[in-house]
C-alpha cells in the first residue's frame, strides 16, 4: 500500500471515528424531561422597582426562563428581593431527602426552603435556610441534600433555629446571588426539579 493510499485511509478512519463521537455525544445530551407543571411556579419581586422579564409565560416546553434585574437594598428597613417560586402539593415536600434541579444561571443559585416559622405566620424575620450552586452557563443538573442547607449570615439573633422541619416548608426559592449592597442582573432557567423521595 502506497504513502497516499495510507494516509487516505487513516484519515478516512479518523472522520469516521469523530463524526461517530459527535453523534453520541448528541444523541447523550438530549434528555428527557417531565414537562415542569405550570400551576407549581411562580415569581416574585419587590415593590421598589425590581423586575422580572419572561417570554409569553414562566413554563413553556422548554421549562422556566426568567430574566431578573434587582436594584441595590433602598434603606435599612426596605431590602430589594428577586425569585422564582416552586410549590408543590405539601405532602410531597414532607417526604423529600433531597432536590435534583436541572439549571442554567449567569451566576451562583441559592436554593431557599420557605419555611413556615419565619414568613409572615412566624416570627416575619423571613430567614430560612439555603444552599449555593455554582453558575451554569449550559445545563447542569445538582442532587443536594437538605444537610448541605444552612440559615445566612444576616438571620436575626432573635429568630429561632427550628432545624429545618419539612412539614412547616411550603415552597421552594429559586434565586440568582445578586447581593442585596449591588443588586444587578442575571438570567435562570430550569429545565427540570424533582423532590427525591
Amino acid at each position: 500500500m502506497s504513502v497516499s493510499v495510507k494516509a487516505l485511509f487513516i484519515n478516512v478512519i479518523i472522520i469516521l471515528i469523530t463524526t461517530s463521537t459527535i453523534l453520541s455525544t448528541s444523541v447523550s445530551a438530549k434528555e428527557n424531561y417531565s414537562p415542569l407543571e405550570a400551576s407549581q411556579w411562580s415569581y416574585a419581586t419587590d415593590p421598589y422597582g425590581s423586575e422580572a422579564n419572561i417570554n409569553e409565560s414562566l413554563v413553556t416546553d422548554q421549562g422556566v426562563w426568567v430574566n431578573f434585574k434587582r436594584i441595590p437594598r433602598v434603606d435599612a428597613k426596605r431590602n430589594s428581593w428577586i425569585e422564582v417560586i416552586y410549590s408543590p402539593e405539601a405532602a410531597m415536600l414532607a417526604t423529600t431527602k433531597r432536590i435534583k434541579l436541572t439549571y442554567k444561571c449567569d451566576i451562583p443559585l441559592l436554593i431557599k426552603l420557605s419555611q413556615k416559622h419565619y414568613g409572615k405566620d412566624g416570627d416575619k424575620s423571613y430567614a430560612h435556610y439555603q444552599i449555593k450552586l455554582p453558575a451554569a452557563t449550559q445545563w447542569h443538573t445538582e442532587e443536594v441534600d437538605f444537610s448541605g442547607f444552612s440559615r445566612p449570615d444576616w438571620t436575626p439573633e432573635s429568630s429561632v433555629d427550628h432545624g429545618i422541619v419539612l412539614e412547616q416548608i411550603n415552597a421552594l426559592y429559586l434565586t440568582p446571588s445578586l447581593t442585596d449592597e449591588k443588586g444587578g442582573e442575571a438570567t435562570l432557567q430550569v429545565r427540570a426539579l424533582e423532590l427525591v423521595q
